[in-house]
């Protein structure tokens, strides 16, 4: 019950910074006229870009999380995770079906643990 709680309280806090972060952007400037680095305004939509895709990794990394049972892996694909993102999520997945036995459908990989 605790773990269920926890990712209530997490996600609901990613809504809610998602949520102030692109309004915040809003405010500032249209997302029509976003523009990357290059212009002073663009600073806001380029921090709501960056909270959104470290957010995902998170997301992503709560499975990771439930999916390793020993600290060292899960320290390692966190670091992994957040310093090269969907390099790490990617290497992660094939990891993942690298693991699948024959005949065993990829469904099988998301709620199976490793040890």
């Amino acid at each position: 019950m605790a773990a269920r709680i926890t990712l209530k309280v997490l996600f609901a806090a990613i809504l809610v910074s998602m949520l102030v972060c692109t309004g915040v952007a809003s405010v500032h400037q249209s997302i029509l006229q976003w523009g990357g680095l290059t212009a002073e305004p663009d600073r806001y939509w380029t921090f709501a870009t960056l909270c959104d895709a470290y957010f995902g990794f998170l997301t992503f990394y709560v499975w990771v999380f439930y999916k390793e049972r020993r600290w060292l892996p899960r320290v390692a694909w966190f670091i992994g995770i957040m310093a090269l993102g969907n390099m790490a999520m990617a290497t992660y997945l094939l990891i993942q079906l690298a693991r699948l036995r024959d005949g065993e459908p990829p469904s099988a990989m998301l709620t199976a643990r490793n040890g």
